[in-house]
């Protein structure tokens, strides 16, 4: 049998949605694009023209709903120019002051006269790629739904005939059998738009079915900013693969190696975990600082702190971040979940371990993350892919949880063994009429880690981390108590460990 040809396909003009097609839009084919007013049809459109005229290809824009100076004005808020498409406006007599030439009175004229008027434009102009906006008008205007269907088929006939890549837009502001459509494309695309209780509006994609191609399913961000259209294709972490190379990445505290058993292995994730101000963000901070004397490139998501609040904190343990991020050792980003999108964040990390290779990447702090999104659905699933990703990748990730509370029944809003492969815990007690800080390890699934609970204290050029306090007790209950003497904590004469 002879082998099947791939089916030629042709860019969209925006990167990651050609990704998500596996290469494009089917050459020579109708496909819809469907959504509410608002969900981003028209840009899309005009970007996958504007694409067209890139590559010296003739383009046509048919629009039923919007004027031609609409149009304009709305890629004039991208930067884009339509002078290079013809706009071929149809739109009822009453919004029109002056008859012109090229608009068509649906009121005065039937259905099939409008379908006739798109296919002499076309035949006049000979374009390889078309945009008609919107589905809408004709199926208010054919009011008889086997007109309608009648009358597409033509229409998609003569297109076909002519090896015309066709975008169809569907506003889905009038009742219709939606079945009955997606059978008679060969493509459908449906865009959604979620209204956040707080923030920016959420905007995703999927492909319903691209008829003889390969796609990748599911729903997929994507954001409408000047001049671009920006989609994050949903991770699949199993397609993303590579050999775990390198040592164990160490913090340069001799106390707080010994603790972790060496250091946090490559491809692992360590969660840790402690009430606020217990040393969280520092301790993840020195590890960064160490991989990037070794020559690696370190990320840092920061969802709480402000980039002046913890470059101060760092300097004052003597750990030069901010020179490391002028420097771009370090990239640091402040995400905002109120403006981002959870698939976007995902991309973000991606940028930043597939294109500057980050061997190590920070996530401060996972409360923000989950409690700023409350109406997102399936973040812990999501979450859970991107750390597979970034455990195939071998990166070395960190992530911070605050617990609710800092003493008493302090409490972790996530499940922490469905999300990390180490949990550190962090703690406050009382001791020598000082508030003091204490150390342990909960897990390590790659391999062996001390099982002694140890002081460590955060000092203005430093970390020390204490010998093992056989007397404190209650660090897992919340509220640790310590009975032995003093002379065994940090600088009361006792072995330190660095």
């Amino acid at each position: 049998m002879p082998a099947v040809q791939p089916i030629p396909t042709l860019k969209t003009g925006i990167p990651e949605f050609d990704v998500v097609l596996r290469g494009g839009l089917p050459k020579d084919r109708l496909h819809l694009l469907e959504g509410r007013p608002g969900t981003g049809k028209t840009t899309l459109a005009l970007r996958f023209l504007l694409e067209g005229v890139a590559k010296g290809e003739r383009c046509l824009y048919v629009t039923f709903s919007e004027s031609r100076e609409e149009l304009i004005s709305s890629a004039g808020a991208h930067g884009w120019s339509l002078d290079e498409i013809d706009l071929f406006e149809l739109t009822p007599a009453e919004a029109e002051p002056e008859h012109q030439q090229t608009v068509l009175y649906p009121a005065e004229a039937a259905f099939d006269e409008t379908i006739q008027a798109v296919i002499k434009r076309v035949e006049a102009t000979q374009p390889t790629r078309i945009v008609i906006d919107s589905l809408a008008e004709l199926r208010l205007l054919a009011q008889d739904p086997l007109a309608y269907r009648r009358q597409l088929l033509i229409l998609k006939r003569f297109l076909q005939g002519r090896r015309i890549t066709t975008l169809l837009l569907d506003d889905l502001t009038t009742k219709g059998d939606d079945a009955d459509l997606h059978s008679l494309v060969h493509g459908v695309v449906s865009l959604e738009q979620i209204e956040r209780d707080y923030g920016a509006a959420r905007r995703r994609l999927r492909v319903v079915k691209m008829r003889g191609s390969n796609y990748q399913s599911g729903w997929h961000d994507f954001a409408l900013v000047t001049g671009e259209v920006l989609v994050f294709p949903s991770l699949i972490a199993e397609e993303h693969r590579t050999p775990l190379t390198g040592d164990a990445i160490t913090s340069g505290v001799a106390g707080l190696d010994e603790v972790l058993g060496g250091g946090l292995d490559r491809g692992t994730t360590t969660m840790l975990v402690g009430p606020s101000g217990a040393g969280k963000s520092s301790i993840a901070l020195r590890y960064a600082m160490t991989a990037v004397n070794q020559g690696e490139h370190a990320a840092y998501f920061s969802f709480d702190e402000t980039y002046e609040t913890l470059t101060r904190r760092a300097e004052a343990l003597g750990l030069p971040v901010a020179a490391m991020v002028e420097a771009e050792k370090i990239s640091w980003s402040r995400a905002n979940p109120s403006r981002l999108s959870p698939g976007e964040f995902v991309w973000q990390v991606r940028r930043e371990v597939e294109d500057r290779h980050a061997r190590i990447v920070i996530i401060d702090s996972l409360n923000s993350y989950f409690g700023t999104m409350p109406e997102e659905r399936s973040l812990m699933l999501q979450m859970h892919e991107l750390l597979t990703y970034l455990n195939n990748q071998g990166v070395v990730t960190i992530l911070i949880l605050a617990q609710q509370g800092v003493v008493g029944d302090v409490q972790n809003p996530v499940d922490l063994s469905f999300l990390s492969d180490s949990v550190v815990l962090l703690r406050f007690f009382e001791a020598a009429g000082e508030l003091r800080k204490a150390i342990s390890v909960i897990k390590k699934r790659t391999g062996v880690h001390a099982l002694a609970i140890r002081e460590y204290q955060l000092f203005p050029r430093g970390i020390r981390v204490g010998a093992p306090l056989q007397e404190l007790q209650g660090v897992l209950t919340g509220v640790p108590r310590y009975t032995g003497p003093h002379e065994a904590l940090i600088g009361s004469g006792s072995d330190e460990t660095g």
